[in-house]
């Protein structure tokens, strides 16, 4: 008889009342002493914001650029070009070339070709059965995934937009995350969960979501996020093959960031972060969209004469720990930037990782600049305001090294 599994802190902000004077290892570049505000709700002193941006025209709504994009991330030439969600798909086309039992269900990802083209063409080629349209039913398609998988399946789940995935979050917490351990390890689940998600162009509240914090304290899951697209090819890649379940990030404002991409096979691993500007001074932790504010920062930084480490920590659970000690050994200093939000978000996490790991090593306290506890706002200006800006990491920046 057939079963049938389916619809089955640490980190600290620097306010008016407090400034950090702090002994380094090293001697930093000179300046005068100026007063910076860096509050925890990603607010910043109006007159120092407008100070920076009209000195060193910061765009505070920074996107991806193609020079921001490439670096550290795949050889110049030779190879080809692909925006960020073409890459996405031919990552997912070859892997389902390679391994029969690789198929894809959501809504809309069949003949329509996903809400953002990730599965463009893949039913013409593998038909209805391994590129499978669902009904408007989150929880009921995750569900037979996660089912499917147990079967020896890899199926991966695309949620239209992120925030939706929330309606299966019982199939993805009870059973996608647990099934392994609580059938005494006789089913495994390697299944892929990924969406767009993040604040895009006035999108609202609930197309902004960032779940990241919500999916971190599910046991058995693994959660990655990709930033270009040479790691979007490479983590959808490895996120298939892996054996266990897999949350993809994709940020719905990257989608059509374009670099070149090797011509040969390559896979990346899940549990690595990337290198992206090796630096002196402090190390600033990042992923997905907010690597971009990051590099538009550092250029302002490099700039006044400081050297920042710029680290894409990728992989969100687990921390790639490796990589971001050896970076507090040389620097001292740590700054957290991140889309998610403040309460309970992943800086949190990091921050408390690194406190319990390296804290022995850390010259001032870890700073983390995270969105502000509030839904998204539909208007423009208040959107911008709810997400860190390149000019509140510059002076984040100079405070820390001070």
């Amino acid at each position: 008889m057939a079963a049938v599994f389916g619809a089955t802190s640490a980190a600290i902000s620097i306010s008016s009342s407090r400034k950090l004077h702090l002994p380094s290892r090293r001697s930093l570049p000179g300046r005068k002493a100026s007063f910076v505000v860096v509050r925890s709700d990603a607010g910043a002193n109006p007159g120092h914001i407008a100070r920076a941006r009209r000195a060193d025209q910061l765009i505070t709504n920074a996107v991806a650029t193609k020079a921001d994009g490439a670096a550290a991330s795949a050889p110049s030439k030779p190879g080809h070009e692909l925006l960020l969600f073409e890459a996405l798909r031919e990552g997912l086309e070859e892997e389902m070339a390679r391994d029969p039992t690789v198929c894809v269900m959501g809504e809309d990802v069949g003949h329509y070709g996903g809400s953002y083209k990730v599965t463009k063409g893949l039913a013409e080629k593998y038909g209805d059965l391994r590129v499978l349209d669902t009904p408007i039913a989150e929880n009921s398609f995750t569900g037979m995934g996660i089912g499917a998988a147990m079967t020896g399946l890899r199926p991966i789940i695309e949620g239209m937009n992120m925030g939706f995935l929330l309606l299966a979050f019982n199939q993805i917490s009870n059973n996608c995350g647990m099934l392994h351990y609580t059938s005494g390890g006789q089913f495994k689940i390697p299944v892929v969960i990924r969406g767009p998600g993040g604040v895009g162009r006035q999108l609202g509240a609930e197309h902004s979501q960032r779940l990241e914090s919500y999916f971190q304290s599910i046991p058995g899951i693994q959660m990655v996020a990709c930033s270009t697209p040479y790691n979007a090819k490479g983590l959808m890649k490895a996120a298939i093959r892996s054996d266990n379940p897999v949350i993809l990030f994709e940020h719905v404002l990257l989608y059509n960031l374009k670099e070149r991409i090797p011509d040969e096979e390559y896979v990346c691993s899940l549990e690595e972060a990337e290198m992206v500007r090796p630096g002196e001074h402090v190390t600033i932790l990042t992923y997905s969209r907010m690597r971009y504010h990051v590099m538009q920062a550092a250029k302002t930084l490099v700039n006044k004469g400081y050297d920042p480490e710029v680290i894409d920590i990728r992989s969100l659970k687990p921390f790639d720990l490796h990589t971001i000690g050896n970076s507090v050994k040389k620097t001292h200093r740590v700054l957290i930037v991140e889309e998610c939000m403040r309460t309970g978000g992943i800086g949190a996490s990091l921050t408390a990782a690194i406190t319990e790991n390296f804290h022995d090593y850390l010259d001032a306290p870890i700073v983390c600049l995270s969105s502000q506890d509030v839904p998204t706002p539909y208007a423009a200006t208040l959107e911008e305001v709810t997400v860190v800006q390149p000019a509140q990491i510059v002076s984040a920046v100079e405070e820390l090294c001070q």
